[in-house]
């Protein structure tokens, strides 16, 4: 089978990627050794063609065509012309793409059309409380219309998009991210520093990170050894305001004094760095599924995440894990309380969040449900 993914964000060297990137990454190196062909096609901001194989996996780089006018006509066109001449050389079998992709391509007889549903513009526009764009509403209504079937990445996301947008009675199949449980081997419980919290992510409202920030004094009153340790690109807060500048802007000294920010960090170090937490903490306000919690998990970690949008799914709150309010500073601060008062049972809390991490996020198994959907897909045609 061959199978073409439409993405800007696979991790090529020195490129910026994010939760999509590394999804492709997992998922596309288990499709290649089982022996299918996949290609990822993207356009991004370079100033020239890059066509490179990583680790099987044919990633093609087009520069972004950038013009006064209609220049994302002129950008689709570019698409159009490479998808027929990958399909002419390698009949693609499945084109999938996000929630904007197919807004003005032409559909090739043949090859179905899957969005995976990561998380659109309605979606985070509804979960964000702001207003929908026209230009991108429209994209994105068209992109829907356009597509053969769907794949959500979490029971909440195929919910709530449902309510926003209409599947047009196309199949929708819920299938989780895969986490490399490779690479997010086995913590070892010697190497956790006591009182250090680890968040991961873009540093940016919706993660959480302020209100996390905001909570640290009421723990550190009954805990005062505990120190946040903060990894991940910043992003901008206005036009002109980085977000780490504004959390130190509005954020007091008291709530800053135990925080460490380090920015951008691979990937590949991120288990280095779970391993050292005693607790890893993610109050994200929205996610679509999000990687960081079930990655952290797999290394049994104990994890503090969202009780709202997919964390329900993800953990079992006391049991594999905890939930708390993102909007809330006392909730989480209550909930990081209880954790570190249960410091005895966290060994027990972080295997059951492994075991859970095992069942429903293991590569093989995820990876088999996708290709009994395509191949559903394609019986069809």
């Amino acid at each position: 089978m061959h199978i073409c993914f439409l993405s800007q964000e696979f991790p090529r060297t020195g490129s910026v990627y994010g939760g999509i990137g590394t999804f492709l990454s997992t998922f596309s190196s288990v499709l290649v050794k089982g022996g299918h062909k996949v290609t990822v096609l993207g356009i991004s901001d370079i100033s020239e063609e890059i066509i490179e194989e990583i680790n099987g996996v044919e990633v093609i780089a087009l520069p972004r065509v950038k013009s006064k006018f209609l220049s994302w006509r002129k950008n689709f066109k570019v698409l159009r012309e490479r998808i027929k001449e990958i399909h002419s050389r390698h009949p693609i079998d499945i084109l999938e793409g996000s929630e904007l992709n197919f807004a003005f391509l032409k559909k090739i007889k043949g090859i179905p059309y899957v969005i995976r549903l990561h998380g659109g513009h309605h979606f985070f526009a509804e979960g964000e409380n702001r207003p929908i764009q026209k230009w991108k509403g429209f994209q994105e209504k068209r992109s829907f219309a356009k597509a053969d079937a769907f794949i959500a990445v979490s029971e909440y996301v195929k919910i709530h998009t449902g309510k926003l947008l209409s599947f047009h009675g196309k199949p929708v199949e819920v299938i989780n991210y895969p986490v490399p449980l490779a690479k997010f081997y086995k913590a070892d419980p010697a190497k956790a520093i006591k009182g250090r919290l680890v968040f991961a992510g873009t540093v940016c409202e919706k993660k959480g990170i302020r209100q996390l920030i905001k909570a640290l004094p009421k723990v550190k009153s009954i805990f005062p050894e505990v120190h946040l340790e903060v990894y991940g690109r910043d992003s901008l807060y206005t036009e002109n305001e980085k977000y780490t500048d504004f959390l130190k802007r509005t954020c007091s000294e008291k709530e800053l004094e135990s925080v460490s920010f380090h920015g951008p960090v691979s990937h590949d170090d991120l288990p280095g760095f779970y391993e050292k937490g005693e607790l890893c903490v993610f109050p994200s306000h929205m996610e679509t599924q999000g990687l960081v919690a079930p990655e952290a998990m797999s290394m049994a970690k104990p994890v503090i995440f969202s009780e709202k949008g997919p964390g329900p799914e993800t953990i079992d709150s006391g049991i594999n894990g905890w939930l708390c309010d993102p909007f809330s500073p006392d909730s989480i601060a209550d909930t990081i309380i209880e954790a570190l008062n249960r410091r005895a049972d966290l060994p027990k809390i972080g295997e059951a969040a492994r075991k859970k991490v095992h069942e429903k996020f293991k590569p093989e198994t995820i990876t088999q449900k996708n290709l009994d959907f395509y191949e559903r897909l394609l019986s069809k045609k």
